[in-house]
C-alpha cells in the first residue's frame, strides 16, 4: 500500500475509534467530507474533531466544535492546519506508524483474550488506568461495538498486565491504549501483535506514537508514515 493511503486509512480508522468512544458517552460526533467533529466536549484524551483529508478548511473545522470552554482539542491527521488564530497552541507532535500484515508476530508467554463483559471491562479499564482515576473512560457500550476490540494479556493469576484496543476498518486494523503494568511497551507489543496477527491476517496494522513509544513500536516492526500533530485551546 502507497504510504499516502495508510496516512489516510489510519486517520479514518483512528476517528472512527473516537467517535466509538464517544457513542460509549452518550455523544454522537458526525464524519464530514474532510473531518470527524463532534459538537459537544469529548472524553478525556479524545479530540473534539480528526481531519480526515490533507488541506482541511481550519474555519469550518473549528466551528464544528465546541470551544467554549478550555479544553478543545484537534487531531491535525496531516500536521498542515494553523489554528494559532483560534487560540490553540500544539500539544504535541507524533506519528502515523504501520506494520505488514506479512510482518511475523513474536510469540508471548502469557496468554490473552478480547474482553466480552462489563466486569471484564472494568478490570481491563483499572489496569490501564494503574490508580490515575480515570478508568470511567472505558464505558459498558464499547463492547456492543462490532469493530472495537478490548485486548486483555494475563498472568497465570488471570490478572491483566498487559492490553490494547484494536479497531478494525475495512483496510487497516488500528491499534491504540497498548500498555503493560512492567516493562513498558516492549513487554505489552509481543502480546498485541500476536492477538491482532490471530485476529486480523489480512489486515495491515496502524496507529500513532511519539517518544520512547515510537522508538518501541519501530523495535517491533513498525514504520513511521507521516507526521500528526494534536491541537489544544486554552
Amino acid at each position: 500500500m502507497q504510504k499516502a493511503f495508510l496516512v489516510r486509512a489510519a486517520a479514518r480508522n483512528n476517528a472512527e475509534w473516537c467517535a466509538a468512544v464517544c457513542r460509549s458517552h452518550g455523544l454522537a460526533g458526525g464524519f464530514g467530507a474532510e473531518a470527524w467533529a463532534a459538537p459537544a466536549r469529548t472524553p478525556l484524551y479524545y479530540p473534539d474533531a480528526v481531519t480526515l483529508v490533507p488541506g482541511a478548511d481550519p474555519v469550518g473545522l473549528v466551528s464544528g466544535i465546541d470551544t467554549g470552554a478550555p479544553g478543545a482539542s484537534v487531531k491535525d491527521s496531516f500536521a498542515d492546519l494553523d489554528l494559532v488564530g483560534a487560540g490553540f497552541r500544539v500539544l504535541f507532535e507524533a506519528e502515523w506508524i504501520h506494520r505488514p500484515a506479512s510482518a511475523p508476530a513474536t510469540e508471548s508467554d502469557l496468554t490473552w483474550d478480547v474482553v466480552g463483559d462489563p466486569d471484564a471491562l472494568r478490570g481491563w479499564a483499572l489496569a490501564w488506568d494503574a490508580g490515575g482515576g480515570n478508568a470511567d473512560l472505558f464505558r459498558p457500550g464499547l463492547l456492543d461495538d462490532p469493530a472495537t476490540f478490548v485486548l486483555a494479556g494475563r498472568s497465570a493469576d488471570g490478572r491483566v498486565v498487559v492490553g490494547a484496543v484494536a479497531s478494525r476498518s475495512d483496510q487497516v486494523v488500528g491499534i491504540s491504549n497498548v500498555f503493560a503494568l512492567d516493562g513498558g511497551p516492549d513487554a505489552a507489543w509481543p502480546v498485541v501483535l500476536d492477538a491482532v496477527h490471530r485476529l486480523f491476517p489480512a489486515l495491515p496494522a496502524v496507529g500513532y506514537a511519539h517518544g520512547d513509544h515510537l522508538t518501541a513500536a519501530v523495535r517491533h516492526g513498525f514504520e513511521p508514515l507521516a507526521p500528526l500533530r494534536i491541537w489544544l485551546r486554552g
